[in-house]
């Protein structure tokens, strides 16, 4: 199962270089690692040459023009350019754990989408972390929020695996992996929604109503969040909006989406 590692990023390249050299420490590696960039300036540019030229698999750096926050887009336009069958998508601030790809790969299963977890780390310790280069935070760690999600047990992992998800419950997009192939189905992320959220609840609707559901991977795939000021914006989010049109008009596929890409990128669908 040839896989395809995407990473968005926007001009925080020390975050993004610690992402990179945890991906360089995995058992398994990806198939490629594709940087989906908003619109960063040329030090991200220099920094993923950087790795291209150290990682054993293809690294593409897929940039898009910075006019706001367009994360849908940045996604759409990696997704078009990727090879792989399965896509695992990770924000540019995640640390993986050595076997982050190899969970991934072994939970993926036909019909479903998989949301994982994070360690979330306190402002010093994400300093500490770009600080002094670090890759692991144990259990006792101080510093951390959600900390039961250091812990990797297959046991555990596989009992928690086995519940089937269709609600809004705990999804985010800075660990979760799709088949190509429905993400294809659906169109890809929605270009309307700009700004901070809501992509990733609006695209799980639409693949809950093509019949695909959510399985969700803890105690495996294990990551951790650097540290960064929150972004999520006060009081109600404007796209809340598209999530409710889509769960009242039980929509499928978005009409602007991934395949206004497929033409300069080729198409594979997976």
């Amino acid at each position: 199962m040839k896989t395809s590692l995407i990473i968005t990023t926007y001009n925080w390249p020390e975050a993004l270089d610690l992402t990179l050299k945890s991906v360089a420490r995995q058992v398994e590696m990806p198939d490629e690692v594709i940087v989906a960039d908003d619109g960063s300036r040329a030090d991200t540019a220099d920094l993923v040459r950087s790795w291209a030229a150290r990682l054993p698999v293809p690294v593409l750096h897929i940039w898009q023009e910075d006019r706001g926050f367009r994360l849908a887009r940045s996604r759409n336009r990696a997704i078009a350019a990727a090879s792989g069958a399965y896509i695992v998508i990770v924000d540019g601030d995640m640390i993986l754990h050595e076997h982050f790809i190899a969970d991934h790969k072994r939970a993926a299963r036909p019909g479903y989408f998989i949301q994982g977890v994070r360690v979330l780390s306190e402002p010093e310790t994400g300093q500490r972390l770009l600080r002094e280069g670090i890759l692991n935070l144990g259990f006792f760690a101080k510093g951390i929020q959600r900390r039961r999600h250091t812990v990797r047990n297959r046991v555990l992992s596989w009992l928690v695996f086995q519940r089937r998800h269709t609600d809004q419950k705990a999804i985010r997009g800075s660990n979760q992996a799709y088949w190509k192939s429905d993400l294809m189905r659906v169109n890809g992320f929605d270009e309307r929604i700009t700004g901070w959220g809501r992509e990733d609840n609006e695209i799980a609707c639409r693949m809950y109503h093509i019949g695909v559901k959510r399985r969700n991977l803890k105690f495996a795939a294990l990551t951790i969040h650097i540290y960064h000021r929150p972004r999520k914006p006060e009081g109600q989010n404007p796209n809340d909006k598209y999530v409710r049109q889509t769960i009242e008009g039980r929509s499928e596929r978005c009409q602007l989406g991934i395949d206004q890409h497929l033409v300069e990128f080729g198409s594979h669908p997976g």
